[in-house]
């Protein structure tokens, strides 16, 4: 109702903004501040092109009467704005308010406009900083039914590209909101787990501390479940800006395309610096990558688990474009499995958004042993292979030294149907190396049949690399093409502008996998 000194309401209009963008008070931002944090709209407002956050909800506070007047935009500020001119949809915790707890009104006023950004054709981006649901809003039958995580919640096929940062202490809520993100990124300091050490010392007796739960190098190293990794929030911001950048607008958009300053038939001349003659010794497929794509392009995934493989978003002749290549520094390029869980995710991401898989092979195979078995191995294995098959973007294949056994199949070789095969001379591909194979095959044989120089058994293992060479795979058409390793980066230039093909489809996807999970 309007007082007669405002009749238009303008005086209450203003009061009620002023009070809403007032957050939790001065103390609470100070409090902030103090952890060499900022607000959650300053985060906002950093992270958005200047002038351009349009909220919606500001006004929204929490359904519990005493709660009314403590809950200023009930503890949830979303609204849109634009990244690089493009709209997207921004969310974040208000850590001030309620200890960024997600309320009723807060979480609902959430959902339903993440839900419309995904129908209007927008990215979401979401900015973690609190805990989980507030007690008073979901204790008891009614509380705890209207407060479920919903079960077609608006991720759930992929149909937007979906950004979380985890930038403080985050438990419940936006834990949730990360697992079924499509990209991560945790803030060194920042915590993200189910429930925090008081809970379960209380449910469990546990004790833990809270980097123990869900500190960055747990979810760096051991689970795999973050993909970037900030030094501030600042860092972390920036970091979202240059993630949205590999990413369509919408499921039906193909990826966006940057302008390239380096020519589509550059010669990589200096690749013969970084991959040794020999070739047994390691190199660093990071720099392969770099060499290959355009400056300054790459953008690795889950860098520090399992790095035997790399995970990598770049561009390539402008497009954007998903490297997964062996890593002989680690491992010698063996994978584990939790390479095959971070192959299994990359794969699925990269096809629900349309960007092509390139595949760098130097591997020996898998790791065996007891504790690969105890983590499912050959399950992990399979689920890597099965999402291959239903993978439908363009998939093209560079043997570049070693690839052996089943880990040649999982890096789409043989029979996985490449759209391009393509195979430097150095190529080595077989079941195993020729070394292992002697001793497997004939090893009791020649304990008694040797005479000491070693001659018979350089003898087999020679006889057993004649056929590993690409040489006679290619002459039965299992290799498109060997190549000279300088003309890589053309060749796949070449390969990915055929495999897009001249129909309108440009090499979109199916979207086969865009309703599997995001972590395994």
């Amino acid at each position: 109702m309007t007082k007669p000194d405002d009749p238009y309401g303008l005086q209450q209009l203003e009061d009620c903004t002023a009070k809403a963008t007032a957050m939790g008070g001065p103390a609470k931002i100070e409090k902030q501040h103090a952890k060499g944090r900022m607000t959650v709209r300053e985060r906002i407002e950093h992270l958005l092109d200047p002038g351009s956050f349009d909220e919606q909800g500001l006004l929204v506070h929490s359904d519990i009467p005493e709660a009314k007047e403590k809950t200023p935009a009930d503890g949830k500020v979303c609204g849109y704005g634009a990244i690089n001119r493009r709209t997207v949809f921004v969310s974040g915790d208000d850590v001030t308010v309620m200890a960024g707890a997600g309320g009723r009104k807060g979480v609902e006023k959430l959902m339903h406009h993440m839900t419309l950004a995904g129908k209007r054709g927008y990215p979401s981006i979401h900015l973690g900083d609190g805990g989980g649901a507030r007690l008073p809003d979901i204790m008891g039958s009614v509380g705890m039914m209207s407060m479920t995580y919903p079960i077609k919640g608006p991720c759930r096929d992929r149909e937007f590209p979906f950004i979380t940062a985890i930038m403080g202490e985050c438990y419940g809520g936006p834990t949730w909101e990360a697992a079924v993100s499509d990209v991560i990124i945790q803030v060194k300091g920042a915590i993200m787990a189910v429930a925090g050490p008081s809970i379960l010392e209380v449910a469990t007796n546990e004790h833990s501390t809270k980097e123990e739960l869900g500190g960055w190098e747990l979810h760096a190293r051991d689970t795999g479940q973050v993909d970037l990794f900030a030094e501030d929030d600042a860092d972390c911001l920036r970091l979202i800006r240059q993630a949205l950048e590999y990413f369509p607008n919408h499921a039906n958009d193909l990826p966006p395309v940057s302008p390239c300053s380096e020519p589509a038939d550059k010669r990589l001349d200096k690749i013969f610096n970084v991959v040794p003659s020999n070739p047994r010794r390691g190199y660093d497929m990071h720099q392969v990558i770099r060499m290959i794509s355009d400056p300054d392009s790459m953008l690795e995934l889950k860098p520090l688990f399992d790095p035997s493989l790399i995970t990598s978003l770049a561009r390539l002749d402008g497009h954007v474009v998903g490297f997964l290549a062996n890593n002989p520094m680690m491992t010698a390029g063996a994978m584990g499995p939790g390479a095959c869980e971070k192959a299994t995710g990359f794969i699925c991401l990269c096809d629900s958004f349309h960007i092509p898989l390139i595949f760098l092979h130097d591997t020996p195979g898998f790791l065996v042993g007891k504790a690969a078995e105890e983590r499912k191995m050959p399950l992990k294995i399979m689920t890597f292979i099965e999402a291959l098959h239903k993978s439908t973007v363009p998939r093209i294949s560079v043997i570049i030294r070693k690839s052996y056994g089943m880990a040649h199949c999982n890096m789409s070789g043989g029979n996985m149907l490449s759209d391009t095969m393509l195979a430097w001379p150095t190529a080595d591909i077989s079941f195993m190396d020729p070394n292992v194979a002697v001793n497997v095959a004939f090893g009791r044989r020649l304990e008694g049949m040797d005479d000491g120089t070693g001659e018979m058994r350089q003898a087999m293992r020679e006889e057993l690399s004649r056929g590993c060479g690409p040489w006679e795979a290619a002459g039965a058409n299992l290799i498109d093409k060997i190549i000279h390793p300088a003309d890589t980066r053309k060749e796949l230039i070449q390969a990915l502008r055929r495999a897009r093909g001249s129909s309108g489809e440009q090499g979109r996807s199916r979207r086969l996998l865009a309703g599997w999970p995001r972590m395994f």
